[in-house]
């Protein structure tokens, strides 16, 4: 019956703060601190160092490049490749959406026909000792052609039907890379971006160059910073992946990063792209290290038989990201930060309030000045102590009994 009633006097009660000014050396000094701290939070870190006066946007963008150079191979070491390659050979593909890949070395398996030779020895399943080894009509986990069914006796390896000779599998990359001279080569990387919610649209070329600049402008991280012509070498260099040369052996992939950060309460033209670069596999791989893919390029004879050439491409792959924010000056994010630093002011009371109320040692005199408990005319006498009601009407009779 008792929580019944307890109930429904919750329903009937009302709490105001009651201000109590304490005079202490320690609150005062803890309190203080605390509404420092919150007040620098709020100026120092959410309003100047995290912009919390400026609303944001993010970057839209497009890129396209453009690579240029030529290369003319050793022959007398190299004599199954072709001895010049220029932007159409080491290109392949010849456009990407936000990429581009430069084949630095090469693996030739010359003049291939359509036949039936001897698988490769390094495929697995290729061994044999009798025909039924090599069930005609299937052909074997990452294996060159389908099999004959008949097993080679001369090299002990299942008779395949495909592109003859296949490529020999133990064949390792040349040394140095056969394009190594490709880390001359230049990509010029154009980049438009907008920011919509400001109608602001900038490109990572300077406006008032000409073509002489472009022709004679390298882009170095320093003074020509703003060039968006790039070496190849430098771009794999300032990824710190080590030499161009031990890159371009087995390949690899290389980020070209892109970054716009512009503050629109400033001048537009120091909206300025930030360039950095990074390799994303790493050279320390076991297994199945760096970039490589195989193509070919057919032909036919002066008889009509057609003929292949097969290139086991090892390359870099460039890929290019671009981020950004453009920030400015808004009254919503603004008043947003100065609102919620009110606010946490209220944590210095809390805090006081506790070192007031439960570790001083006056406490006990803290909490009666804290804490006041008044009874109405109209309160409900469900559960109102009688002993306070006496109190109350006794401390009312010796004010009345003072103002005489």
């Amino acid at each position: 019956m008792n929580y019944i009633r307890t109930g429904i006097s919750l329903f009937f009660e009302y709490d105001t703060p009651r201000i109590v000014h304490i005079q202490s050396k320690k609150v005062g000094v803890i309190n203080r601190f605390i509404q420092f701290c919150i007040i620098g939070y709020v100026i120092g870190y959410a309003i100047i160092f995290k912009k919390g006066y400026q609303d944001f946007d993010n970057v839209q963008s497009v890129v396209t490049t453009k690579v240029k150079g030529i290369v003319m191979v050793n022959t007398t070491v190299h004599p199954d490749i072709q001895p010049i390659w220029d932007v159409a050979d080491y290109i392949v593909p010849p456009q990407e959406n936000n990429a581009f890949f430069v084949i630095t070395n090469l693996i030739v398996t010359p003049n291939q026909s359509i036949g039936i030779c001897p698988e490769d020895s390094t495929i697995h399943g290729s061994n044999c000792t009798v025909d039924k080894d090599c069930p005609a009509g299937t052909s074997l986990p990452v294996g060159n052609g389908v099999l004959t069914g008949k097993c080679d006796p001369d090299v002990s390896r299942c008779e395949i039907h495909a592109w003859c000779p296949v490529e020999n599998g133990t064949t390792k990359a040349p040394k140095p890379a056969v394009l190594e001279e490709s880390k001359k080569f230049t990509v010029f990387i154009k980049n438009n971006i907008e920011f919509p919610k400001y109608s602001v649209k900038r490109r990572n070329l300077p406006d008032n160059v000409s073509n002489d600049y472009l022709q004679s402008c390298r882009y170095d991280g320093g003074a020509n910073s703003r060039c968006p012509i790039f070496t190849l070498q430098s771009i794999v260099e300032g990824a710190n992946s080590g030499s161009y040369g031990e890159v371009a052996m087995e390949g690899g992939v290389i980020q070209i990063r892109i970054k716009w950060n512009c503050n629109l309460d400033l001048s537009v033209d120091k909206c300025l792209p930030e360039y950095s670069f990074r390799r994303l596999d790493s050279s320390t791989y076991k297994i199945s290290k760096g970039y490589n893919f195989r193509y070919s390029r057919n032909f036919k004879d002066a008889n009509g038989t057609e003929f292949r050439t097969l290139y086991k491409a090892y390359g870099i792959k460039f890929v290019i990201s671009v981020s950004g924010q453009a920030r400015k000056f808004a009254p919503v994010p603004f008043f947003t930060n100065v609102g919620s630093g009110l606010a946490l002011l209220s944590i210095a009371t809390i805090i006081c309030d506790i070192v007031v109320l439960y570790i001083l040692k006056a406490r006990a005199l803290y909490k009666e000045k804290k804490y006041l408990q008044v009874v109405g005319d109209d309160a409900y006498k469900g559960m109102v102590n009688e002993d306070l009601i006496h109190r109350q009407n006794y401390q009312s009779i010796s004010d009345n009994e003072n103002d005489l």
